[in-house]
């Protein structure tokens, strides 16, 4: 776990934090996010108690003196004072809002259930910001087909590998970079590390394996800094995720779709989406491939089906006619 940013964590927080990465293996990431989380809380609340000047910039007023008396203290009231301010002062949308919901949540439930440092739960009753459903943003087929053909350079191999992987597989792209020679076995079983470092295994199709195939023949050998990785990057590096993000978005741009909200994480979207839609994978099959905890993440796959149906009712020459 990395503490640079936490270094200002009380201890009654970085305890937490501990439960949250160690016994829960929540990322690295997951974990700042909750400590970013607490941190703009308490901030917010040492401000609103007037513990500091009342001129203090909220993002610079050090938490190091929340302790356990302070953090009991907190009620219901100020916490929906704090989620107003989320909404109304920092223009947090509804998805952040809920997040920072779970996170006080979580925290609260870990003082009162798991340790029992406290008596009183103030989250006990609050309820998450209603947040609209928004359907992922993926591919076309033919769309799919053109970026692969827009492929082309030093790298092609490599690049053409990577984006198969990613539209085949549906692969988050912390998983992409992360994958190492070893992670292949002779039958063509990937296994890859996703969120809490969970491991799953992917079959990779003939279009993946024809992929890497190509790629491995041309991958250097010589003066590579990182010799486990699958994917090198121009500096003989393992490529990292701002690298794929440029280099995905450079195709992108070639087939004419940049600057419209895709992304790597658009083509793990695009994946799911043609499996569902064009391939007859059941919703349960797709969660495990895509490494989803929950069946409710991969669902929305079928909402984008459903939408697709009631548009092309719609369509009909005869969807607006009334009788008379």
């Amino acid at each position: 776990m990395r503490y640079e940013l936490m270094k200002e964590a009380p201890p009654i927080i970085r305890e937490f934090l501990d439960y949250i990465g160690n016994i829960k293996g929540r990322s690295d990431l997951t974990v700042e996010e909750y400590y970013r989380d607490l941190r703009t809380f308490f901030r917010f609340l040492m401000r609103d108690r007037g513990l500091v000047k009342g001129d203090s910039e909220i993002d610079e007023i050090d938490i190091s003196t929340v302790d356990k008396e302070m953090v009991e203290s907190v009620t219901f009231s100020e916490i929906i004072l704090f989620l107003n301010y989320c909404k109304e002062d920092r223009s947090n949308n509804a998805a952040t809002r809920a997040r920072k919901t779970s996170s006080l949540r979580d925290f609260f439930n870990y003082l009162t259930v798991k340790t029992h440092q406290i008596n009183h739960n103030p989250t006990e009753s609050l309820e998450a910001p209603k947040r609209g459903k928004k359907l992922p943003k993926y591919l076309t087929l033919e769309d799919s087909l053109k970026l692969l053909e827009a492929v082309d350079g030093e790298f092609k191999e490599r690049d053409y590998c990577i984006l198969v992987f990613f539209l085949n597989c549906g692969m988050r792209l912390s998983e992409l970079v992360g994958i190492n020679l070893a992670d292949i076995n002779s039958e063509n079983i990937l296994t890859v590390r996703g969120k809490g470092n969970k491991e799953r295994s992917l079959y990779l199709n003939p279009a993946c394996v024809d992929a890497l195939k190509r790629y491995l023949q041309v991958r250097p050998v010589d003066g590579i800094k990182d010799r486990n990785a699958l994917f090198i990057s121009r500096k003989r590096c393992r490529m990292t995720n701002k690298g794929v993000y440029y280099m995905v978005n450079h195709y992108l741009e070639k087939i004419g779709l940049g600057n419209q909200g895709y992304s790597p994480h658009k083509l793990r979207h695009t994946a799911a989406t043609l499996m569902y839609q064009k391939g007859g994978v059941d919703v349960r099959t797709l969660q495990v491939i895509l490494g989803h905890s929950n069946l409710g993440t991969t669902q929305i796959y079928t909402h984008i089906a459903d939408e697709q149906i009631e548009k092309g009712l719609n369509a009909n020459p005869l969807a607006k006619l009334s009788s008379h």
